[in-house]
Order: structure tokens, then C-alpha cells, then sequence
């Protein structure tokens, strides 16, 4: 199986699809790093050489934040949104989200499942 950037990827699809199984590559990276490989986009991960992957490995450690760098950048700069005690930090810090959705309805990717709220059910006031 072929390595990229420390992570396997996966061997029957074509390269530009496979190269997006490395955190912090997308479509577009993965089609510019080939464009400057010289590399086809239709070909199969498979049917790369050593020389090619070497290739595409020496162009994303010279321009590109990948794998355990990025996520540590990321959670860096979470970090920093909390401890300068910022309204995106704050949400972080809650568990809601954090670009301006609704939360009354949705939002339950962020808060969780459900917890079920004690209520006045059968309490008549008179």
C-alpha cells in the first residue's frame, strides 16, 4: 500500500482521489501537487513508482501543513480563541457551535445527543 505523507493510501483509486485520504488535502491541493509533479491525475495509486512518490512527498513537505502538524495548528489556535476569552472561544468551550447557526432546533453534531429535561407535566396551578 502506498504512503503518503505517513498514511496509507488507499491502492484501486485514482491518485487525485486517494491523495485526499491525507488530513489537509483537498481536491484542489491534490490536483496542483500532481499538475507540479507532472503526474496524470487519472492514474491509479497503484501503478505509481518510487520515484513519483517521492516526488509528490518532497512537493507536500515544501508547501503544505499536513497529518499531526495541522490538527495541532488548529487546536493552537482554538486554544488561543479561549484563553483571550473571545465569543468563539467561549462557544468552543460550551459545545455549541460556533459560526452563528441556530441552536433552538439542529445544532446536535455539536451539543450531543438529546438530554431530557424534567418538566411540569400534570402540575395544574388554580
Amino acid at each position: 500500500m502506498p504512503r503518503i505523507a505517513g498514511v496509507d493510501i488507499p491502492e484501486r483509486k485514482k491518485i487525485r482521489y486517494a491523495m485526499r485520504y491525507v488530513h489537509g488535502i483537498g481536491p484542489k491541493a491534490a490536483d496542483d501537487i500532481l499538475a507540479e509533479a507532472g503526474i496524470d491525475i487519472d492514474k491509479r495509486a497503484s501503478e505509481l513508482n518510487d520515484q513519483e512518490l517521492s516526488q509528490i512527498a518532497s512537493i507536500i513537505d515544501a508547501g503544505y501543513i499536513v497529518e499531526g502538524a495541522l490538527r495541532r495548528q488548529v487546536q493552537q489556535h482554538i486554544q488561543r480563541l479561549r484563553d483571550i476569552r473571545s465569543y468563539r472561544g467561549d462557544r468552543h468551550r460550551r459545545g455549541l457551535p460556533v459560526r452563528g447557526q441556530r441552536t433552538k432546533c439542529n445544532a446536535r453534531t455539536r451539543k450531543g445527543r438529546k438530554k431530557t429535561v424534567a418538566g411540569k407535566k400534570g402540575v395544574k396551578t388554580h
